[in-house]
């Protein structure tokens, strides 16, 4: 079994995870079983309960796992499903650690970080190794960060556990352009390759994030200083599409570096694939505008998924999507929402939760559906859905979510049965893989070809089965519904050009090889819609 430990300095969010990501991309591609595991420093047993602004998405795996967000790039570039075996915190470890010691597992003796921690983190590294080849650990936050310490010191031991050749580290920093002086700065990577080795780890090979190819030159400083092979210093340069970095890191063949350092066999690649897949990328010339009506508008991370897998869908259409960023609370305001939503090809609410800005989505779903703008409501985007046509068409002007109010006059989303007597947030909702039955000759059967599905979801309440029946008649379609209870999963208006919305996260199963077939109906109706605006 072989470990890739994969580490950043500097400053956060330079990139690890994609960087994990495209590892796994290269090494699948050679043949190898690659899996992966993120550790993150902080406290929280899991994101599920984390404020987006502070965390980003929160991804949901099959098995229902609410985690970080990178475990969305291990999946989208590679074949692989990520669980909850897929991503520890602090908060877990510590917490199994406890659970342990008051079950009297330590026999009474001092718990400390050294041992304790520190082996258990080795068990939860050496349990994803059971099946695969390789296993690529992302290390959370960056090296000097207190939170990180004992993540650092137990892959600083892990060679005496399983030998040195079988233990590869590679180290993630900054090398910023300083206008003033038109160079690229080393220094800030020397230090942090510096404070690594302080804790004992000497990486074997460093990537350089920076906005433009690094010069052959300072490579060569780099691994002067830092005191690793010049054919180990790899550039991370930005680039016009994430997708892009396996095929740098490809052409600079950092994957048969770490093969040779690894003791591995370098077998052939078969990258074409995702080559020709990023050349369509490029190559996309025609533009549609999506309009996405939310409110973590600040940090796009809250909509990873969801912006990827749009992308996705215009990839393979020949289109570049072009994302309108539209504050619900401004369309609230606005006088009328054709002063934010005019000219968009299509318009599509996301998940969440909250009261705020609801009025304002609602006012851009019956914008959608009045003037027939293709329209994708997910999770909370199509509760709002049935709220809005239950308003406007059913004439119940009370009708809402009992989210949002705990009285409701209406209550047509109220709260799953499973829910009434739940005290803890986290972990606690309807999460993860459910199977869905779709209504035959519908909207979505035809996107799918298929009549049962299984999709991911993330939520607590439900459209009340009290009044599916009234909402049907007056026009609202329910096209898939889950087991005996008939749980409403999709709805669609047949007759409109596109006006689709799912309970489930229909992002989390998108691929840049596969995209998901409700994102390609939307962005394709969405360039017709704006083809005929344009005749």
């Amino acid at each position: 079994m072989k470990y890739i430990f994969i580490t950043g300095g500097v400053v956060s969010s330079l990139g690890k995870g994609i960087a994990s990501a495209s590892l796994g991309c290269l090494l699948e591609s050679r043949g190898y079983r690659v899996d992966f595991l993120k550790f993150d420093p902080y406290i929280n047993v899991d994101p599920g309960t984390m404020n987006p602004y502070q965390h980003g998405e929160v991804y949901v795996t099959d098995d229902g796992a609410e985690t970080d967000l990178d475990l969305g790039h291990y999946e989208r570039f590679t074949h692989l499903s990520m669980g909850k075996k897929n991503n520890h915190t602090t908060g877990r470890i510590y917490y199994d650690v406890i659970a342990r010691e008051r079950r009297g597992e330590f026999l009474g003796g001092t718990v400390q970080v050294v041992p304790h921690i520190t082996n258990e983190i080795k068990r939860v590294i050496l349990e994803r190794g059971a099946e695969s080849d390789i296993v690529l650990v992302e290390i959370g936050g960056t090296v000097g960060d207190i939170e990180s310490l004992p993540f650092l010191e137990t892959i600083r031991q892990f060679p005496r556990e399983v030998g040195k050749h079988n233990v590869a580290y590679v180290h993630l920093t900054l090398v910023p352009y300083v206008r003033a002086s038109e160079e690229l700065k080393t220094k800030p990577s020397q230090h942090s390759v510096h404070k690594l080795r302080e804790i004992g780890i000497s990486p074997n090979i460093i990537l350089c994030r920076a906005e433009e190819e690094i010069p052959e030159e300072v490579k060569n400083k780099i691994a002067l200083f830092c005191d690793v092979d010049p054919e180990a210093v790899i550039a991370a340069p930005d680039v016009p599409t994430i997708y892009q970095i396996p095929l740098e890191f490809y052409r600079q063949k950092l994957d048969r570096y770490l093969l040779r350092h690894l003791h591995m066999p370098i077998r052939p690649a078969r990258i074409d694939p995702w080559r020709r897949m990023v050349g369509r990328i490029r190559k996309a010339r025609k533009e549609v505008s999506i309009g996405i009506v939310g409110k973590y508008l600040n940090l796009k991370d809250s909509y990873k998924s969801l912006v990827e897998a749009l992308n996705h869908a215009g990839t393979e259409k020949g289109l570049k999507v072009r994302l309108e960023w539209l504050d619900a609370e401004a369309i609230e305001a606005a006088r009328t929402p054709e002063e934010i939503l005019e000219g968009l090809g299509g318009i599509l609410v996301p998940g969440g939760f909250g009261s705020r800005g609801i009025d304002g989505k609602i006012r851009a779903i019956t914008h959608a559906r009045e003037n027939n703008i293709p329209f994708l409501g997910i999770c909370l985007g199509m509760q709002l859905a049935v709220i809005e046509f239950a308003r406007t068409r059913l004439g119940l002007t009370g009708a809402t979510s009992r989210e949002f109010s705990p009285h409701p006059v209406d209550p047509v989303i109220d709260l799953l049965p499973e829910q009434l007597n739940t005290p803890d947030l986290g972990g606690t909702m309807r999460l993860g893989l459910y199977e869905a039955d779709l209504v035959p000759g519908s909207v979505v059967e035809a996107l799918y070809g298929r009549s049962r599905i299984r999709e991911r979801h993330r939520h607590r309440f439900e459209v009340n089965a009290d009044y599916v029946s009234r909402i049907e008649k007056a026009g609202l379609a329910i096209s898939g519904t889950y087991g005996e209870r008939k749980l409403v999963e999709v709805v669609e208006i047949p007759r409109h050009p596109f006006f689709v919305a799912s309970q489930f996260h229909p992002e989390f199963s998108s691929r840049p090889l596969s995209p998901h077939p409700l994102f390609l109906g939307f962005v394709a109706a969405a360039s017709r819609h704006q083809d005929s605006r344009g005749r």
